[in-house]
């Protein structure tokens, strides 16, 4: 059978680029090359397109400047990558597109968009789940009419950042300190902080900012902080993985607890309260289906003492690095990296079957 050109997209223009980096050398890896001729493209943090030749210039971090320029062509008669080498054009079918990208540009909608003009079928979610699940603000009233607990929040605008006391006193009238403050629309715990104060309040919202024009503040919740993978959307049923806990080195698992600190690690299928865990897998299915997921997408949720399951936020593109969670949830299943990435790209390829 002739092998299918798969594209792994992968850095991009968010400040998740180097988890993006490390992510695709994992999906790479675990691609079947005698069904697949993989296709590595890069994009730089300043938005270049790049044809890289080798997983070991991704490794090496040398790709930036070896990489062929690289135009994913958004005519769906044409269903082509065009690689610029030594002024000479030319053009590489492409079959379906693994976008390993993480947080803005690539997360959040816009590359599904291009990837939708040219009628490529592609890994993930869609437009529509991909723009909503990235912004926090809007995935939270999606669940709201599902019923389902999350935390309280106060949503705060940048422009209003200019008359600071009247945002502090509304966020001091909704819930005590600590709270939390988060960009809407940023992935990866980039810019989110814990304020204990007034003081360091302002500071996390001004911090928020410089990510997003549109911020949260939520209650803490004390509990376990957990995470579900789930599988499917279209015409597959969407299945939901077991529950992973994380045991976070730091005071929350910012990005740098997550990527950065080796103190921080995860447990596959914790004791949980009470029916935490079966509630996280029906929850999980129910908002990915909500959102109009399809193909991955990771769930968070904390899960109190007394074994009230209160929802965090959705994942359209989780992490496939060496510690994430998603793939480590279903290898715990007995679906291996390799069966896995074969899996999600089997379902890409049905995209688009009516």
């Amino acid at each position: 059978m002739e092998k299918l050109n798969v594209v792994a997209l992968f850095g991009g223009q968010s400040s998740e680029h180097v988890v993006s980096c490390m992510s695709v050398q994992n999906v790479a890896a675990n691609i079947n090359k005698e069904k697949y001729n993989v296709i590595l493209v890069g994009i730089t943090e300043e938005g270049r397109w790049l044809k890289v030749d080798s997983l070991d210039e991704v490794k090496n971090d040398t790709w930036r400047t070896s990489g062929s320029r690289a135009v994913l062509s958004p005519d769906a008669t044409e269903k082509v990558l065009w690689v610029i080498r030594h002024g000479k054009a030319e053009k590489i079918p492409v079959d379906v597109v693994f976008p390993v990208l993480h947080g803005l540009y690539g997360e959040d909608g816009t590359v599904q968009g291009i990837l939708e003009l040219a009628q490529i079928p592609y890994v993930g979610c869609g437009v529509l789940a991909s723009a909503v699940s990235m912004d926090k603000l809007s995935t939270k009233l999606i669940v709201k009419n599902l019923g389902i607990r999350q935390a309280e929040y106060v949503p705060v605008m940048k422009e209003e950042l200019e008359q600071m006391d009247q945002v502090v006193k509304r966020v001091e009238d909704a819930f005590p300190y600590p709270v939390f403050i988060k960009p809407s629309n940023a992935g990866s715990s980039r810019g989110v902080s814990r304020a204990d104060d007034r003081k360091s309040l302002e500071n996390g919202l001004k911090e928020a900012a410089l990510h997003d024009r549109r911020i949260l503040v939520e209650e803490m919740i004390v509990g376990h902080e957990v995470e579900c993978a789930v599988f499917g959307g279209g015409k597959e049923e969407v299945r939901a993985s077991g529950v992973g806990e994380i045991l976070a080195a730091a005071d929350f698992y910012d990005f740098d607890a997550k990527y950065y600190n080796s103190d921080s690690r995860t447990v596959v299928d914790p004791e949980l309260p009470g029916n935490a865990a079966e509630e996280i897998r029906e929850s999980a299915v129910r908002i990915f289906k909500a959102v109009d997921g399809y193909g991955l997408s990771r769930v968070d949720f904390f899960v109190k003492e007394d074994g009230e399951v209160v929802f965090n936020e959705i994942n359209t593109m989780p992490g496939f690095t060496a510690i994430s969670m998603y793939p480590m949830l279903w290898e715990a299943r007995g679906v291996g990296k390799e069966k896995l990435v074969d899996d999600l790209l089997e379902h890409a390829l049905r995209r688009y079957e009516r």
